[in-house]
């Protein structure tokens, strides 16, 4: 208990540093948008996704020059269940291959003038390469149907890794972030804890992951609903009214199903999230482990959603459950499913083009025209 007082403590801390984003500043940024001589609404979600970047850098006049992709790297005990075809020995290889500049992500982030920022937040191995942070209190999470995958302090150790990565690149200049992650089993453990937040059987949240067959998949849900079930984990409904115990309540339930049967990349994407409302960063998430991650921040403080970006909606069945529940409209729909923040990466360009039609194009007043009704 004294140490779930801690992580209470820290998340009330965090959330007295969060304040709204600039309403002013967005609806400058709307006026903006439909006074360049253009189709009202022509660039559908991307303006908005401006919009939303002006009232959380506080003006209208935006810049996103400078990106990095962080991406959260560990491993999950529940592999020793047979839930994924891999074992620990690929976080270990992909992660280095990130370090070294050379995944997926690296050439992709490369296309879009991004940095990447691999974390070590958990990994069974440990890696000593050029360009890998290390911020890891344990070497990977412990099978999750035997005993809680972490302690208290493990999951606050990530939480605080996620906001100060944040803090860091901030500091750093950084005017927007793409998250990513890498670590075998993250499926599970993600959907393990979309299935309790949402209050939705592993039937309906759980996928193939990286590639399983049918049977692998069964083999999946199987575990998910074991654990779920021998440790007693269940949301109980939403919030009834506002008051500070069923706050308390809401978190700490929250709390305690990321520490039983989630992982330590989650935990610390779930604080960089939380990081992006404190720094007013906007944050750009990925596939289903950021998703989860947005949805656990958003449970724990939920001034963080007005922070966060979806970029695309990914194969994993639990996505559209919980964009539905946070109000998201992701941009792309790709059947995206490499992770590393892929696909988030894949919206930074996107949000360039349309900065440089927001930036650049003439206006209805240059032209001498009359500007477009607006009937919305």
């Amino acid at each position: 208990m004294e140490n779930e007082e801690k992580t209470l403590q820290y998340l009330r801390q965090c959330g007295e540093r969060i304040q709204e984003p600039d309403r002013r500043a967005g609806k400058a940024g709307e006026r903006h948008w439909n006074s360049i001589a253009k189709p009202l609404h022509g660039l559908g979600l991307l303006e908005d996704a401006l919009i939303q970047i002006a009232a959380i850098q506080g003006t209208e006049d935006i810049t996103l020059d400078k990106k990095a992709v962080v991406v959260m790297c560990a491993d999950n005990g529940i592999i020793e269940e047979g839930v994924s075809q891999s074992g620990h020995e690929v976080t270990t290889v992909v992660t280095g291959n990130i370090a070294k500049g050379l995944a997926s992500v690296n050439r992709m982030a490369s296309c879009a003038g991004a940095d990447v920022f691999p974390v070590d937040v958990g990994m069974k191995d440990d890696l000593k390469l050029k360009g890998l942070l290390v911020e890891k209190t344990r070497n990977g999470t412990r099978n999750f149907l035997k005993e809680p995958a972490m302690k208290d302090e493990d999951m606050l150790a990530a939480i605080r890794a996620g906001v100060e990565m944040t803090e860091m690149l901030s500091d750093g200049g950084y005017h927007i972030l793409a998250l990513g992650e890498m670590g075998i089993g993250n499926t599970t453990t993600s959907s393990a804890v979309a299935s309790v937040l949402l209050g939705l059987p592993a039937e309906e949240v759980t996928g193939p992951g990286a590639g399983l067959d049918k049977e692998g998949v069964r083999r999946k849900i199987a575990v998910i609903n074991q654990a779920a079930a021998a440790w007693k984990l269940g949301i109980h409904g939403p919030l009834s009214g506002d008051g500070e115990k069923d706050t308390q309540l809401m978190m700490q339930e929250t709390l305690r199903t990321l520490r039983t049967v989630g992982g330590l990349d989650l935990c610390a994407l779930t604080g960089a999230c939380i990081g992006g409302a404190i720094y007013r960063v906007p944050i750009v998430l990925d596939g289903l482990i950021t998703a989860v991650a947005a949805l656990t921040a958003c449970r724990l403080l939920p001034g963080v959603r007005d922070f966060l970006l979806p970029s695309h909606l990914g194969k994993e069945p639990a996505m559209a459950a919980i964009y539905e529940e946070l109000k998201f409209c992701p941009v792309i729909h790709a059947r995206l499913a490499l992770g590393e923040g892929t696909g988030a990466v894949a919206l930074f360009p996107l949000l360039d083009m349309a900065c440089q039609v927001y930036r650049e194009n003439a206006t209805f007043g240059d032209l001498e025209m009359d500007a477009y009704e607006d009937y919305r």
